[in-house]
């Protein structure tokens, strides 16, 4: 559900960004628990004004939405299955957003992370990020003895050919928004009011795939796993808001 451009300068300076002379890299994960999509994706702009005045530090934001279906920037309409009116009767938002990629669920039961990072101080190559994305979810879900792989023709992390996390990005100034959805114990059957991602081929969950693992125990190993592959010296876990 992503759409990738092919910039693969890596910087050879922090020069001249806000706030990285001598700062070690750090990553500050914030759980906000349940927020509706719209208010979390207001707060995600906020703090992408203030990641490009070098105001905080990378974020990643870890959030589970009520029922809402999202459309990217190359949405088509047609893989929204439902009426409005089918949807407003099963508790379902629709939004349109700025992200990449086509239509996707999110709901009860993901675990959806939107990491707000500074590319300039990692790598300005928008496909180096996203397959850094992939491997965060595929290094957190072999914590909990799930193999996950790529698809080299689709975006996302699969496991025996069904979707288990979807990714669909934003970048200005690369300073990164959207991010991933992650099925813990989601409930699949509200994916039949959609064609993920413009794609036929079916989703699956941590649950389904026989995994207990606790949102706590999965949050923990996505962090773990985001310091080790974009090479963060600290990660902390802060208030989950910050003051605009």
């Amino acid at each position: 559900m992503s759409e990738l451009s092919t910039s693969v300068v890596v910087p050879e300076s922090t020069a001249g960004i806000p706030g990285a002379e001598n700062a070690p890299r750090i990553l500050e994960v914030r759980q906000l628990g349940r927020m509706r999509w719209a208010d979390a994706w207001k707060l995600q702009q906020d703090l992408v004004a203030q990641r490009k005045q070098g105001e905080i530090a990378d974020q990643l934001l870890i959030v589970e939405h009520p029922h809402v279906i999202t459309m990217g920037r190359n949405g088509h309409a047609a893989n929204v299955l439902a009426s409005t009116e089918i949807l407003e009767k099963s508790g379902i938002e629709l939004e349109a957003t700025n992200r990449g990629g086509d239509v996707t669920y999110h709901g009860p039961g993901q675990i959806v992370g939107y990491p707000i990072f500074d590319l300039r101080l990692w790598k300005r190559d928008v496909v180096a990020y996203v397959r850094a994305v992939e491997q965060i979810l595929i290094d957190s879900l072999a914590e909990f003895g799930i193999s996950g792989v790529r698809d080299p023709k689709a975006t996302g992390v699969w496991v025996n050919d069904k979707k288990v996390a979807a990714i669909g990005i934003h970048i200005s100034r690369w300073i990164t928004a959207h991010g991933f959805a992650l099925n813990l114990d989601t409930d699949l059957r509200y994916f039949q009011y959609i064609v993920p991602c413009g794609l036929t081929k079916p989703v699956t969950s941590m649950r389904e795939l026989g995994s207990n693992a606790t949102r706590e125990e999965v949050v923990a190993a996505i962090a773990a796993a985001a310091q080790r592959v974009f090479n963060f010296e600290e990660v902390r876990f802060p208030a989950a808001t910050i003051a605009g």
